[in-house]
């Protein structure tokens, strides 16, 4: 798989975002609201948000978002999901991060977020390197993954070993020592396989802050 892969494309991800039925379940990911909770309010970016449940929940706990994506049908979404009483805690930006690069002059943020971002290792390590500039000193990277180990579970994932990665990955390719480790974790949680079976699988996080 490369970056050429249709998979990264927005056009595939518009797609399957332009239907009647909601993509994702409209609920944020535990394992954020448990890292957020820990967190005082201030600024935050999520890279990938899709529908939006994660930033809008973000929005209610305090933050001041911007949700970001390179589908627009999915930003779109996002958008129509937002209630009223929220518009003014969250910016919706179309954006691809495999075109940022560390600018001095971007927005630094208090919270930088991403969920189930997989890319082979090279790529992984440039995007997710590009979220670490859009910290600021002192505030913190939450990136949350599948689990290599999932692809010994009947839960059907990409049988791509390569895309999968481990909290220890992630801190290995933050540059030290700009960063502390404050979790890193194989977060278990029951999820349900198309057969309906129900199994456990665990999710890769890393909460990490900027010390300078």
């Amino acid at each position: 798989m490369t970056d050429r892969d249709p998979r990264y494309d927005a056009a595939f991800w518009d797609q399957r975002y332009n239907h009647a039925d909601p993509l994702w379940s409209g609920r944020p990911n535990p394992a954020l609201v448990e890292e957020a909770t820990a967190l005082a309010p201030g600024t935050a970016l999520e890279v990938g948000c899709g529908e939006g449940a994660d930033a809008l929940w973000l929005a209610r706990a305090g933050w001041q978002v911007t949700g970001s994506d390179f589908s627009a049908q999915a930003l779109a979404r996002a958008g129509d999901h937002t209630p009223a009483a929220l518009a003014d805690r969250v910016t919706w930006q179309q954006a691809d991060i495999r075109t940022w690069t560390d600018d001095e002059g971007a927005p630094r943020f208090d919270l930088v977020t991403a969920s189930f971002l997989h890319f082979p290792s090279p790529l992984r390590r440039t995007v997710f390197a590009a979220l670490t500039s859009r910290v600021a000193a002192g505030g913190h990277l939450v990136i949350i993954g599948h689990h290599p180990s999932d692809l010994d579970t009947a839960m059907p994932r990409p049988p791509e070993p390569d895309i999968f990665y481990t909290a220890d990955d992630l801190i290995d390719d933050l540059p030290a020592p700009t960063w502390k480790a404050v979790t890193r974790a194989a977060r278990p949680r029951s999820a349900t396989t198309p057969d309906s079976r129900t199994v456990t699988v665990h999710d890769t996080v890393l909460t990490a802050q900027r010390t300078r």
